[in-house]
């Protein structure tokens, strides 16, 4: 018992002395993964950064993939209206002039015959040449991009399809395009690599061509190398003083420090005896931040018996390691080493470039996302959703116009002071001083009297002075209707140019318009017709109890001899003026209060109600081709926004490949 206690107690405290061990052990495990979670949870703009193990051959291909999808969504830099991806991915530019053997080297790089020969500017479109390296044992073939399911192991017919898809966009007419041929080629025997052929430099146009070719190649040739992520094969022949070098001149204007510029030098085996390149090749002559790579291409003589490329690049191989004054450099010599370094030099390239192709993706996504909002979002193509647009768009401008009315968005107080400065103005300037005149209230009175003077009132006198005075009131009556309905077209107007959505169709906004307008007439002459029978009601109904109230003339006591004496005096015609006026002044402030409301009641109020109600009555009497006529958007906008909903895609796509490209392996 005494045993099985001591043993008891042992285990228990060997259990805490390893409890003790393990705590750090334990932590010691754990820390890796956690400083992997937290590095995995870091900055989005860190998971950009590329792997520095990730394969060449995978950046090469990220970059040829978001090439190609920049040439089927055209995208090819020369549009400046819209953001571009093309100019901001890292690329090898070829640049020659004629007959400085730049078909030749491409040729001896990819390993076949492929490229149109002939006199004259051969190359007018840029063709990117895509080189994909597959296994050995697999056989050669080439791919174009607008060719996506045909593949092509003769290559001669890529020869003949590259002088084809040219003819096709510049009709044969020797004139040069910028827009790019895309090729890719699957071979055993190449390198993973892209290369652009440009158009060769010359100095003058051939027959046939535009007196401005020369300058259009040099601005297409410019376009491709004055980009920063541009890198520049420089061919030049060897039997060619280098100071001359078309392509060196160009290189030097945009790279100054040579820093991008890969010079090549061609036709070495065609110098004179006794001469040799190696002041090019060792940098005397003209240096550069990379070294000079010469070449050995086929003659014309190995062309004409079509002598197998592969033979080709071992001939080349032999001039260079028997060559007593090149065998030194034999081994940075040659189209393979040339591939080699331009693929090395290209992968770096695109792996310092990715993370801020990466940014300048991300930002034109957000520009091209709010350009597609203000654009708006394309037309339906059945009957009842473009009903239902056109209806939407419709209460867009209705609403605005509302908000004009009630206080929301400016104009609507200038009705108020239609009524509050306008119309009291109007009424004041009525010319009743002269029109009640002693003078012109003597002649009514004596007209409407005749041949039998008045007993003891003029009553017919005072009729028609009163309707004469109150006929004045028409005119400021008419006059705010006519003010009011400016108002109202003005805010239509605006309301129209407000609402942005209604700007994309032209017909349907110049319909709306008309609609409104139409019906702002109708109000206006009902606010017209009312506004005139108010007037026409108080002449119509003179309030007696007014005149009732006045003071009598004939006073008691007074000798009706003379008061009738005095009838026709002076003062007889002044009480009579004064007596209209003060009902004039009466019926003023009356109408003062009332053509407001008339004019709110048929104009104002209706037009909120009821703008565009004879429109949607019409509208939907409308046949499917009558609603699409009227949503039929204005050109450049529907040009514009599909520009744009393709460069959205491009660069949506360009996102989805470089995050996959950063968060694989």
């Amino acid at each position: 018992k005494i045993f099985s206690q001591k043993k008891r107690k042992h285990v228990t405290e060997t259990t805490k002395i390893a409890s003790l061990l393990l705590i750090p052990l334990f932590f010691f495990l754990l820390l890796p993964l956690l400083l992997l979670f937290l590095s995995s949870t870091s900055t989005p703009s860190l998971s950009l950064l590329p792997s520095p193990n990730k394969p060449m051959d995978t950046l090469i291909a990220l970059v040829n993939r978001i090439q190609r999808a920049c040439t089927v969504l055209g995208d090819h830099g020369a549009d400046a209206a819209l953001p571009t991806l093309w100019e901001a991915l890292p690329s090898v530019a070829v640049v020659g002039g004629q007959s400085s053997g730049k078909s030749s080297v491409l040729e001896s790089i990819v390993g076949r015959d492929f490229l149109p020969r002939g006199s004259g500017i051969v190359t007018r479109r840029p063709l990117v040449l895509q080189l994909h390296k597959i296994e050995q044992e697999l056989q050669d073939y080439a791919e174009f991009l607008h060719l996506p399911k045909k593949r092509f192991t003769d290559f001669s017919m890529v020869r003949k399809e590259i002088e084809d898809e040219t003819d096709r966009l510049t009709e044969k007419s020797k004139r040069i395009s910028p827009v790019p041929i895309h090729l890719s080629i699957y071979s055993p025997n190449v390198v993973n690599l892209t290369l652009i052929d440009l158009p060769g430099l010359t100095k003058v146009a051939v027959e046939g061509q535009p007196e401005s070719t020369v300058q259009d190649i040099e601005r297409m040739i410019h376009s491709y190398v004055e980009k920063p992520n541009c890198l520049i094969l420089a061919i030049t022949p060897a039997n060619q003083d280098i100071a001359t070098s078309d392509a060196i001149k160009v290189s030097r204007q945009v790279d100054p420090s040579g820093e991008r510029t890969f010079g090549v030098l061609t036709k070495l085996d065609l110098m004179d005896k006794g001469t040799n390149a190696l002041d090019v090749l060792e940098g005397r002559s003209y240096r550069l931040q990379n070294p000079w790579v010469g070449i050995v291409n086929r003659s014309q003589a190995d062309i004409n018996r079509s002598v197998d490329m592969i033979a080709a690049r071992r001939r080349e191989r032999e001039f260079f390691t028997t060559s007593p004054d090149y065998s030194h450099l034999a081994s940075q010599m040659g189209s393979e080493y040339l591939a080699r370094i331009l693929s090395k030099h290209l992968e770096s390239l695109i792996r310092v470039r990715i993370p801020r192709i990466a940014s300048l993706i991300n930002k034109n996504i957000d520009e091209l996302v709010a350009e597609m909002t203000r654009l708006g979002r394309p037309v339906a193509v059945d009957a009842g959703a473009q009903l239902y647009t056109i209806l939407e768009l419709c209460r867009d401008f209705e609403q605005v116009f509302k908000e004009h009315l009630d206080g929301g968005r400016p104009g609507g107080d200038r009705i108020y002071g239609i009524f509050d400065h306008q119309l009291p103005a109007a009424l004041r300037k009525l010319p009743l001083d002269r029109h009640l005149s002693l003078q012109n209230v003597r002649k009514v009175i004596s007209e409407a009297d005749g041949y039998q003077p008045h007993l003891i009132a003029p009553e017919q006198g005072y009729r028609r002075l009163l309707e004469s005075s109150l006929h004045y009131f028409k005119g400021p009556a008419q006059a705010s209707v006519d003010a009011v309905h400016f108002v109202l077209k003005e805010l239509v107007r605006k309301s129209i140019a407000e609402t942005q959505e209604l700007k994309r169709f032209p017909t349907l906004q110049a319909e709306v318009a008309a609609a409104a307008n139409e019906a702002l007439e109708k109000f206006r002459e009902d606010g017209r017709k009312t506004t005139i029978r108010l007037v026409e009601m108080e002449s119509s109904y003179i309030t007696v109890d007014f005149f009732r109230k006045l003071p009598q003339e004939v006073e008691k006591g007074k000798n009706p001899a003379s008061s009738s004496a005095e009838r026709y005096a002076e003062g007889h015609f002044q009480r009579i003026g004064s007596n209209v006026s003060s009902y004039v002044e009466m019926v003023s402030e009356t109408l003062r209060n009332s053509i407001p409301k008339a004019v709110v009641h048929c104009q104002v109020r209706e037009a909120k109600r009821s703008l565009l109600e004879h429109f949607y009555a019409q509208l939907c009497k409308k046949e499917e081709r009558q609603l699409a006529q009227l949503l039929g958007e204005d050109s450049e906008l529907m040009e514009r926004r599909q520009q744009c909903a393709k460069r959205l895609e491009l660069y949506s796509s360009a996102r989805d490949e470089i995050e996959a490209l950063c968060w694989s392996g």
